[in-house]
């Protein structure tokens, strides 16, 4: 049974893949034509950041209601949620895309701009860890010494104890809220950091090359969720 925000958010997203496979498309047109102008072509990077600044105002707006939707999302295929990150895709993947288009499509890169690329790497890195360091955080403090408190109140009032059940539940209503809010927290963080590297990656690059990048990190997203869904009506298949 899918909650009020999975509904909203799966009807949203598929409606957000639509578009950016529709973009993806221009992006790949609009880098292949023998005479490129400028303008268009920042026209068509500024849909694309849009569009991913969109994707996060709704995110954002929905995890407030129910942000555990998004550690184990309803929209996606188990082999989409394999390759997330803290909710959604691994800022350092921009780095190992953007070396790999640079033997296809990025190979007029300048000295200036791998050293500059190479900078905004290890400054997101840095960024990253953060993030998997107050997730850890937040893993671990499950297993404190108030929570371990908190589950053997819980335990007593199943097994028939004294302690009143309404205050114990009350108490485990508290401490669920701050488990919530503190991963609201870090997936704002590790969203945060999607977004810098994205910028950072931007405007380091011209406009065509921003237009082969977002080309290339478009494809691996609507690749990957073609291969999740293929997969699924495989399983499916086998289990009937």
């Amino acid at each position: 049974m899918r909650t009020q925000v999975e509904e909203r958010f799966s009807e949203f997203f598929e409606k957000w893949v639509c578009q950016l496979e529709q973009l993806q498309q221009q992006l790949l047109k609009l880098s292949e034509e023998a005479l490129q102008n400028e303008a268009e072509l920042q026209a068509l990077v500024s849909k694309v950041t849009y569009l991913h600044k969109e994707y996060y105002t709704v995110k954002w707006a929905a995890a407030r209601e129910d942000v555990l939707a998004f550690f184990c999302p309803v929209w996606s295929s188990p082999l989409e949620n394999a390759y997330n990150w803290v909710t959604g895709w691994k800022p350092s993947m921009l780095f190992q895309l953007i070396g790999s288009l640079r033997k296809t499509r990025l190979v007029n890169m300048s000295e200036e701009q791998l050293k500059k690329i190479e900078e905004l790497r290890l400054k997101m890195r840095y960024e990253e860890e953060k993030v998997e360091r107050e997730m850890e955080r937040q893993q671990v403090a499950m297993a404190d010494r108030r929570m371990v408190e908190l589950a053997r109140l819980a335990s007593r009032v199943r097994n028939g104890g004294e302690v009143v059940e309404v205050e114990v539940e009350g108490l485990v209503e508290v401490a669920l809220k701050v488990m919530l809010s503190g991963l609201e927290r870090v997936m704002k963080a590790a969203d945060c950091v999607r977004l810098k590297t994205l910028k950072g990656v931007l405007d380091v690059l011209s406009p065509l090359q921003c237009v082969e990048f977002l080309a290339a990190t478009c494809m691996v997203q609507i690749r990957l969720r073609q291969w999740g869904r293929k997969k699924c009506d495989q399983n499916a298949l086998l289990n009937h």
